[in-house]
Order: C-alpha cells, then sequence, then structure tokens
C-alpha cells in the first residue's frame, strides 16, 4: 500500500479572508505600488496641463498615502452602508451611496 499524503487543513469559509483583513488593517505600508501609480499620476497630470513635469519622490508618495487615505475610508462608509442594509458584501450600491453621502461627485 502507498503512503498517504498528509491532508491540507481545511478551514472554514471566510476564516482565511478575516485573517487577511486583520493583516492589512495592521499593517502600515502602502498597498499600491509605486510605479504604476507615479505612471497614473503622471498621466492625469498630462491631461489636466498639456506640459510634462518632473515630480518629486516625496510630492508622489505624499499623493499615494493620500489616495490610499481615501479609498480605505472610501470602502469602511461602504460597509456600514452594506450592513446597514443587511448584507455583509459590498455591493457597487453601496459604493454609491457613501460616494454621495460624503459629496464625492461622479464625473
Amino acid at each position: 500500500m502507498g503512503q498517504r499524503t498528509p491532508l491540507k487543513k481545511r478551514y472554514r469559509p471566510g476564516i482565511k479572508a478575516i485573517r487577511e483583513i486583520r493583516k492589512y488593517q495592521k499593517s502600515t505600508e502602502l498597498l499600491l505600488r509605486k510605479l504604476p501609480f507615479a505612471r497614473l499620476v503622471r498621466e492625469v497630470q498630462l491631461q489636466f496641463t498639456n506640459q510634462q513635469f518632473r515630480w518629486q519622490g516625496d510630492a508622489l508618495l505624499a499623493l499615494q498615502e493620500a489616495a490610499e487615505a481615501h479609498l480605505v475610508h472610501l470602502f469602511e462608509d461602504a460597509n456600514l452602508c452594506a450592513i446597514h442594509a443587511k448584507r455583509v458584501t459590498i455591493m457597487p450600491k453601496d459604493m454609491q451611496l457613501a460616494r454621495r453621502i460624503r459629496g464625492v461627485l461622479r464625473e
């Protein structure tokens, strides 16, 4: 008879997601990659001014910190909207409601 391979521990649904959420809540590092974010900033700036600017690294980091903080708060508000609707899953309508309550205009 062949040897039995040890079975992988199977967690209940959602346990892994909760661990991942806690991990990211404890961390302070930026979650978006720096280079793609810098390219996006330069692209948006080019659309608004039609001129090529040079960006300091600290300026890009400050923008990225602010953008990630804004997104985190938006997701927190959307999560509260979903909980209020007796759901656990965030839906697009939760994001839209959170943005509308915050006064963020849609383009």
